[in-house]
């Protein structure tokens, strides 16, 4: 699956083939990317990001998930897509990150943006969540750009290496994003 953003920005279904790209993406990122994603030490190989690539694909053959690479000027700066889609209540749940080097484009915001149209006109999804650590301004930024309603914290939602981070919680319903 492709969704083209703009000339510039599209999205892919991530493949195994890109497993090389998107190691060498996480580990130039790494420090970056470790303050707000728990998945960094358990990344430390290319085999590493395989898995994570296999992983993907298998949740998407069972259409419980989706995750796309970002491709800007024709390179990989990040993943985004569905952690989880739960078909019977009709809510999907969006992930996302992306390099430090393609910061600052408006990359993030037109990622979700497409996907928030991919969630309500294609899937028919009912409602779009993002959760996002309370001191991530910056990813948490991209729902409040959006328009999202902030639903609430959840305390100790996750453990990020040595502490826990609150998750405010943010969500769209399709007839928000009609309007």
């Amino acid at each position: 699956m492709q969704i083209t953003i703009d000339q510039e920005l599209s999205l892919r279904t991530v493949a195994v083939e890109d497993a090389h790209a998107v190691f060498a993406l996480t580990d130039a990122s790494r420090e970056y990317l470790r303050e707000w994603l728990p998945w960094l030490d358990f990344t430390k190989v290319v085999a590493d990001s395989r898995a994570y690539i296999e992983s993907c694909i298998a949740g998407y053959e069972a259409k419980s998930s989706l995750s796309l690479v970002i491709i800007f000027r024709n390179e990989i700066v990040g993943i985004a897509g569905f952690n989880a889609i739960n078909p019977s209540n009709k809510i999907a749940a969006i992930g996302y990150w992306l390099s430090k080097d393609a910061q600052g484009h408006g990359i993030m915001t037109k990622t979700v943006k497409a996907l928030m149209h991919y969630a309500f006109e294609e899937l028919q999804l009912n409602k779009v969540e993002i959760r996002a650590a309370a001191g991530n301004v910056k990813s948490r930024a991209i729902p409040e750009r959006l328009n999202f309603t902030t639903e609430g914290t959840i305390r100790a939602a996750e453990w990020l290496y040595d502490h826990y981070v609150d998750h405010v919680v943010y969500g769209m319903l399709a007839k928000e994003w009609q309007k």
